[in-house]
This record gives structure tokens, sequence and C-alpha cells, in this order.
């Protein structure tokens, strides 16, 4: 009785909402897939470009709410390609960038897997440019620091916080929308200064886009008064005043509102 070897699953990253910025590579896969294993934030555009025989799994979770365990999600990886399947695991952003992609590809290891990664454009980069803010700028920035705003089983934030406050660091978050108050607090004692620039950027790149900037003391508020709910990306250094002249993304929400107002 001969087994039957698994097939490869494809770890592929949809970019942060914005069709058009799939890879070649990506799209290539989701039109091939036999199934499609998605996340909460891919798209619905994004979506749409499945073909309708292909078999779609949702396997989101959501901040602070329950939604599929992990290791189900490994699990049914493993499942898939065994079953012969051509199986796309389909992830907002990147895969490796806060994505829980390198857990599910030691999990395939584990289980005798071949697995292929395939990068997508991460929010720190689509939602900073789609803002208009650049995360390097000479005389402003010359490094970037990327974390996440939540921590597992909701631990506390243990960061080297007077590092992450270098004045000549964009300071990327992700996830961090609920410990926003929190992170402004932290950087602040720890010798940032609270007029320094801060943006908050809701479903970047989509039609739904939304940005507020401020500066660390004021961006709490700002973000509370504006509603804005995950996912957003905050990004925090002197680069983020520059979204103000630098704006160039007019979203559609945004254009229906101006043309109707």
């Amino acid at each position: 009785m001969t087994t039957r070897q698994p097939t490869t699953v494809f770890l592929v990253g949809a970019g942060p909402g914005d069709p058009d910025l799939l890879t070649v590579k990506a799209l290539r896969l989701i039109q091939e897939a036999d199934a499609i294993v998605y996340d909460r934030l891919v798209a619905e555009e994004i979506l749409d470009l499945i073909p309708a025989e292909t078999t779609r799994i949702f396997a989101g979770k959501a901040s602070r709410r329950q939604g599929t365990p992990q290791d189900q999600i490994n699990a049914m990886l493993v499942t898939l390609a065994q079953e012969g399947r051509k199986v796309v695991r389909l992830k907002g952003g990147d895969p490796f960038v806060f994505g829980r992609g390198s857990e599910e590809a030691l999990h395939l290891v584990e289980n005798g897997v071949p697995f292929e990664v395939v990068p997508g454009v991460t929010a720190a980069m689509a939602c900073a440019a789609y803002s208009g803010i650049p995360l390097t700028h000479r005389g402003l920035a010359k490094s970037v620091r990327v974390i996440t705003g939540h921590r597992r089983d909701d631990h506390a934030l243990d960061f080297d916080w007077r590092a992450l406050a270098d004045p000549e660091t964009t300071l990327v978050v992700y996830m961090g929308l609920a410990n926003l108050e929190l992170i402004a607090k932290e950087l602040i004692d720890a010798g940032a200064e609270p007029s320094r620039p801060a943006a908050a950027i809701h479903r970047g790149s989509t039609p739904h886009q939304r940005t507020v900037i401020g500066t660390l003391a004021t961006l709490p508020e700002k973000v509370r008064n504006a509603g804005l709910t995950a996912p957003t990306t905050v990004i925090i250094g002197e680069v983020a005043l520059l979204g103000e002249t630098l704006d160039w993304f007019t979203p559609v929400e945004a254009s229906d509102q101006e043309a109707h107002g």
C-alpha cells in the first residue's frame, strides 16, 4: 500500500487590502488553489478573486475575541496537504511579520509537509505609504522599529521603552489600538517628547482608510473621538507630520462624502 505524499502548503501574504498590491505569485496561487484558508484581515476585494469552485475556509481571529485556535489551524493545514490538495494559507500583510506564519511553518516541518512562503506587502510599509508618511527621511528618521501592541494571553508589554523612545527612530505599532494610551504614556515616561508627531491609520490602502494625525500626548484621545477600530496601524516619529503634506491617497468613502457634502 502506497502512502500519498503531502502537497506543498503555500503561506501567502495578501498585503494590506488593496488587491493591486498582491504579488503576481500570490494572485497566481490564489487562482490555482484547491483550498484557501484565510484570515479575518484578508480584504473582501481579494477574496473576490478566488474562483467559485475553490474551497474557502475561514480561520479568523480578532484581538481579545475568540476565534479559531492556532493549533486547529495548524492541524487543518496538515490534513489538507495530506489529502493531496493544493493549499494556500492566505494571510493579511506578510506571513512572517506578526502573522504567525513561522508557527505554522514549524508545524508543517514537524509533520513532514513541504511549504513555501510568498511575502506580502506588510502594513508598516503600506499604511505609511498610503498616508504619505515615509518611514525614513533624511534628517528626521534613520531607522525603523516595528512592534506589536498586543501580547499573547494579554501579557504586559515589557519593551525597552527607553530604546523605543529614540527620537531618530520611527516606531510602527501593530495591533496597538487597545493599548494606545498605555504605549504613549510609557514612551513619554521613557523620555519621548509629548509633542512627538504620531499617526493612526485605519484599514490602510483600502477604500475605508482613515488617518488621524496628532502627537504622543493627543493621539489616544483623537483616535477615540474619531471612533477608529481595528485594524489600525500606529506610526510614531517626526515623519508622521509629513503625512499632512504628502497625503496623496483619497479613499473612496472620503471621495463619496465630499461629493455629497
